[in-house]
């Protein structure tokens, strides 16, 4: 507002008392009150409170979410999903994220909690998030506090998260119901039982005999679906060469992170039309590029990258550089779907059904509808 107070000014006419972005105060004419911070504190175009005479509420807290049932990937079988939440609050204004870090980096919930308790004072004083950016690396606790940043930033802006993000709208979104790896028959009835799924991504574990088993059943039982395969790291280059015909005659549209970070080379000279998507391979905005050649999808996490704010810079850049752009998730609640739901609508593949796993998830939750996910605004990011 600041070409009200400042014009005023310049015209010889009585101060507005409004805000003055270029003079950085209240009242910045001088005929009226400086104001203190209020329900309408202003922000800059990144989330910092710019009126500091009232500090930001910090809640800082870890949970533990049960699943319904163990769940099984390559190499680790989840059985809960610890979490660490923040709630920032300024006057009536509230913002929340949650984070669960991502397990193969050992960047857990209880070092997450410490990290941002030792920044308490910063974000206390009114962090914006690109501050956060260079205060923080990647990770969960990065991830809990910018999501809790931007929602923060949307109730005080009247807004809901996705405008605050250039949205003009935000739809529901075709959402993948992932299937956790079993024996072939389980995971052929567990397709069955995704009445509503219009994609299914299925789990593979590397043991290439019976994944094609597993990929053979899952499409028998729903010849109607796209589906993808995420082997977690599982293959290495002769076992892939095995199951790549497989996927191509089963009509697979993705084959999501088959080698292991770090021995991305087993991808060079494959022969395959399955589009390939990065992971593991790939964790903030300064990995994209080394992916080119190989992959041909990125899949963001809002965990693995640091939030939202660094998550629809990668979906730019990806996009740059001729790449297709996934949203995916660590198993969370509706409230760390929310956030990558709203990351999901820049998104041409989206894997948000990580609240499905939960004994129970937070209430209201997001909505999983025909085969599509939505977040209504009193769920997370609304104003």
């Amino acid at each position: 507002m600041h070409g009200t107070c400042c014009a005023a000014v310049a015209a010889g006419r009585p101060s507005c008392g409004a805000w003055c972005s270029r003079c950085r105060c209240w009242g910045c004419c001088g005929s009226a009150s400086p104001r203190t911070s209020s329900a309408t504190a202003p922000t800059t175009d990144d989330g910092r409170n710019t009126s500091v005479a009232t500090a930001v509420s910090v809640d800082i807290r870890n949970e533990l979410l049960r699943l319904a049932k163990p769940f099984r990937i390559s190499g680790h079988v989840f059985r809960d999903s610890p979490v660490t939440v923040v709630t920032l609050r300024h006057g009536p204004h509230q913002g929340r994220g949650e984070g669960a870090g991502v397990y193969y980096l050992r960047d857990e919930p209880a070092d997450m909690l410490a990290t941002l308790e030792s920044h308490r004072e910063a974000i206390e004083s009114g962090l914006s998030r690109d501050e956060l950016r260079s205060l923080l690396p990647p990770g969960g606790a990065r991830n809990a506090l910018d999501c809790a940043l931007w929602e923060l930033q949307a109730s005080r802006a009247g807004v809901p998260v996705w405008k605050l993000a250039g949205l003009e709208s935000a739809r529901p979104l075709l959402t993948t119901y992932t299937l956790g790896a079993d024996e072939p028959q389980v995971m052929g009835a567990g397709a069955v039982a995704y009445t509503h799924a219009r994609a299914i991504k299925m789990k593979l574990t590397g043991e290439v005999d019976i994944d094609i088993e597993r990929v053979r059943a899952v499409r028998a039982a729903r010849p109607d679906v796209w589906l993808g395969v995420d082997a977690n790291q599982g293959y290495v280059a002769d076992t892939l060469q095995r199951l790549v015909p497989v996927l191509v005659d089963e009509d697979v549209s993705l084959l999501e992170q088959p080698c292991a970070r770090g021995d991305e080379a087993c991808l060079d000279g494959l022969d395959c039309s399955v589009a390939i998507a990065a992971d593991e391979s790939v964790q903030g905005l300064d990995e994209i590029e080394p992916l080119l050649g190989r992959f041909d999808v990125v899949n963001i996490k809002l965990d693995k990258c640091g939030g939202l704010t660094e998550g629809l810079l990668m979906a730019e850049r990806a996009r740059a550089l001729g790449l297709q752009v996934m949203v995916g998730n660590m198993i969370g609640t509706s409230w760390a779907m929310g956030a990558g739901f709203v990351l999901g609508q820049h998104c041409d593949i989206v894997d948000l059904d990580g609240a499905l796993f939960l004994a129970q998830d937070r209430s209201p939750g997001v909505i999983y509808a025909d085969g599509q996910v939505d977040c209504p605004g009193n769920v997370w990011g609304g104003c």
